[in-house]
């Protein structure tokens, strides 16, 4: 795999980037889904009628790759259901009647830490998950058998609009630092780098902050070039080491968390109140009043842009995250997730698109791809159901950051084509390996 300084210059349209996050009073409800991360969803440990406070387990993680769900606000469990997920599964879904107090669970309580294995049961008793959309349970990357020896943070944020992590790097770097140091007194790190772009100059500043307190940090200033903030793109770029096909971070030495992840579970070594609560930044044309907000998870997605002024026209397209990767949503009662970093309503202005024509060729989508892929040949082969076709055009490679759809002047469907090329790839694997079963 050829890594490189590819990519796409992306308009940043960083409208949020000084604004403070400020925090949205309590909503009347939350809904909390048992699957906001990667792997097995949470199992309920309530039932409705419970009264539940802030930081109650309402269901606890079901299995190593999972992660624990607590109540973000206090009141009384209303149902405990299911509710379809984006990739059009189900999972259990918690909603809880606020009322209103907020009062905190008086189980909670700052975690004993004396050792490694005191520090990662604390990581996973918080809920905390990979922050920058992933969702990503983070206890499992300090959990490795792996010789680790250095912590990447990232801070890059490269996607169009996004400012939660940089105005969470300004606000909260003491929460970052302490994160930090108690995970390096037990891992021993010769490494830890803060990744930041180049056009972040206050977060930039804050960090540098922490590297004159601790010899250890190095903040890495990084061109600003999007997916600068993809996880293999990231480490390469600030420790010049390649994650081949199939291997984690730690198959390379490194830890990756976002700034913050690392944030939140320096709140949580503090406080031990859990995971219930996220600092969105709230965006788009369609949007009065921008803003960057503190939410607490499972907050209609309707109530925290009414909280932003509402709209000023109706959308034509609502987004969690940025306009790269992020999901649309199909209605505006859907919830803030655990891995939410952005919520961004578009006018119809910014969702125009102009037609779709013919392949011309030109070999962009190559040459702008992070991986160099070859997303024109993937489409064919996904067209030929050529599954060998396929596996030697490294299609699993693809992260799905939208590049080649973004710089390709035929505005082919590149993305869409490589996630049901990657899916068709997955699904002949697993069958060979049932069949070898």
């Amino acid at each position: 795999m050829a890594f490189s300084l590819k990519g796409i210059h992306v308009p940043h349209r960083k409208n949020t980037a000084d604004m403070s996050a400020i925090r949205m009073p309590a909503p009347k409800t939350v809904t909390l889904l048992t699957a906001m991360h990667i792997g097995k969803p949470a199992k309920p440990v309530v039932k409705a009628g419970d009264q539940v406070f802030v930081g109650t387990l309402v269901a606890e993680q079901d299995g190593f790759i999972s992660s624990s769900v607590y109540s973000s606000v206090s009141g009384t469990v209303k149902s405990v259901a299911d509710a379809l997920l984006s990739n059009g599964k189900t999972a259990p879904a918690i909603t809880i009647e606020s009322d209103g107090e907020m009062t905190p669970d008086e189980s909670i309580a700052v975690p004993q830490i004396n050792s490694k294995e005191d520090f990662i049961e604390a990581v996973k008793k918080s809920g905390i998950v990979g922050l920058g959309g992933a969702g990503f349970p983070v206890y499992v990357k300090f959990a490795t058998d792996k010789k680790v020896d250095t912590l990447v943070i990232n801070g890059a944020e490269c996607e169009p609009y996004i400012t939660s992590d940089s105005v969470t790097m300004v606000d909260r770097a003491d929460d970052i630092l302490l994160a930090i140091e108690t995970a390096d007194k037990y891992f021993n790190f010769d490494k830890i780098i803060i990744g930041i772009e180049k056009n972040k100059a206050s977060a930039i500043a804050k960090m540098k902050e922490l590297s004159a307190k601790n010899s250890k940090i190095q903040v890495k200033v990084l061109p600003a070039i999007y997916p600068q903030g993809g996880e293999k793109v990231l480490v390469y770029h600030t420790v010049g080491r390649t994650i081949s096909v199939g291997q984690l971070p730690a198959d390379v030495g490194c830890i990756v968390c976002n700034s913050s992840t690392m944030a939140n579970i320096g709140k949580y070594l503090q406080t031990g109140m859990p995971l219930v609560e996220k600092t969105v930044t709230v965006d788009g044309g369609a949007v009065k009043e921008p803003k960057n907000v503190i939410v607490a998870i499972g907050t209609p997605i309707g109530e925290v842009f009414d909280f932003c002024g509402g709209f000023n026209g109706e959308p034509e397209k609502v987004i969690y995250g940025g306009p790269m990767m992020g999901v649309a949503v199909p209605d505006l009662a859907v919830p803030v997730l655990k891995q939410t970093n952005a919520l961004i309503a578009f006018n119809k202005k910014e969702t125009k698109t102009a037609k779709t024509t013919a392949c011309i060729k030109c070999g962009k989508c190559t040459n702008h791809c992070p991986f160099g892929i070859n997303p024109a040949a993937i489409a064919k082969a996904y067209k030929d159901k050529d599954v060998e076709k396929l596996e030697k055009l490294g299609a699993d490679i693809c992260m799905l950051c939208g590049c080649c759809a973004f710089i390709c002047p035929a505005k082919r469907p590149l993305v869409e084509t490589n996630s049901l090329a990657k899916n068709m790839l997955m699904a002949e694997r697993a069958k060979k390996k049932e069949g070898n079963a």
